[in-house]
């Protein structure tokens, strides 16, 4: 089982995250995703940055992935996937159907994002007509989910797609057009001032009670809860899990990626250091919430 270290889904300042990926290099990952994946407004590092420190990267050993944006709307967004593809030096996580057409038109292979929303298996199976080579399933498809659409892929004769799982992170709940951090501080999004490079983990979102509920990043809504499928290690492995997705943070990363190296070596499965992904087992994906709301009672009519 190998473990990937996913693209980073926060704006940090360009000395921060050449640092944060140069440190990378040391650390037991196998996979590194590369590039911006939330909104194309944050240019600290471009495309040909992104390139170049793939380069430094797979040098020291690393198989990196560059990844797409999980909403390609402008002709520059598009172009920069296109600039990807004709390095042709490195496998291409494709987030947007967008960038799955220009992938099956250069006749490249590619990574199925998890904003790709593959939900049974002749929409895999049509994709991997298309040249997807791995797939990391939805944030809110569970084991019972995957297992079933696996399944139903193999019936048909089909050969299995590598599958990567999110471990470890906040799962990136939805994105949009409107940009959700410019609107909190009431501003345009268009003269958003890149207010969300002054939040490396999020803009942490409140109910009216004050209960921690969400992370704002951009037009990307996260979950609160840095979600941990450590001591599900077993059915992952059941599965036929081949990689263990662990999202970036800004602080802490090389104790995470160490814990679960340490794990995917072990015979037991490690203590959770995150919050349950209730997704994973059928639940909400919030911890807490209950799994269905109570119907109201029949109304009786009146005699």
């Amino acid at each position: 089982m190998k473990l990937s270290l996913g693209p980073l889904q926060y704006f940090w300042p360009r000395e921060r995250t050449l640092a944060f990926y140069r440190e990378a290099a040391g650390w037991p990952v196998d996979v590194v995703y590369l590039g911006e994946t939330v909104c194309s407004k944050r240019r600290e590092l471009g495309t040909r940055d992104w390139i170049a420190l793939a380069g430094e990267l797979a040098t020291a050993g690393k198989e990196v992935v560059l990844s797409s944006l999980a909403l390609v709307e402008a002709e520059s967004e598009l172009n920069a996937v296109q600039r990807m593809l004709e390095h042709g030096g490195f496998l291409v996580e494709a987030n947007d159907l967008t960038a799955v057409q220009l992938c099956r038109e250069a006749g490249a292979g590619f990574v199925a994002g998890p904003s790709l929303n593959i939900y049974n298996h002749r929409a895999l199976a049509m994709l991997a007509e298309d040249g997807l080579r791995r797939w990391v399933p939805g944030v809110e498809q569970g084991l019972r989910q995957i297992d079933e659409l696996l399944a139903a892929h193999a019936a048909e004769g089909l050969p299995a797609p590598e599958v990567e799982v999110i471990a470890w992170g906040r799962l990136p709940l939805s994105y949009s057009a409107r940009c959700f951090t410019a609107r909190a501080f009431d501003v345009p999004k268009d003269a958003c001032g890149f207010r969300c490079i002054e939040h490396p983990d999020g803009l942490p979102l409140a109910t009216r009670e004050g209960t921690p509920f969400l992370r704002i990043n951009g037009i990307q809504i996260q979950g609160e809860e840095i979600t941990d499928l450590g001591p599900e290690l077993p059915a992952l492995r059941e599965l036929g899990v081949g990689l263990l997705r662990l999202y970036p943070q800004h602080e802490g990363m090389r104790e995470i990626v160490e814990h679960f190296d340490l794990a995917r070596h072990s015979t037991l499965p490690p203590s959770r250091l995150g919050a349950v992904n209730g997704y994973w087992h059928e639940h909400p994906g919030k911890p807490g919430l209950p799994d269905a709301p109570t119907p109201p009672a029949p109304a009786h009519p009146t005699p």
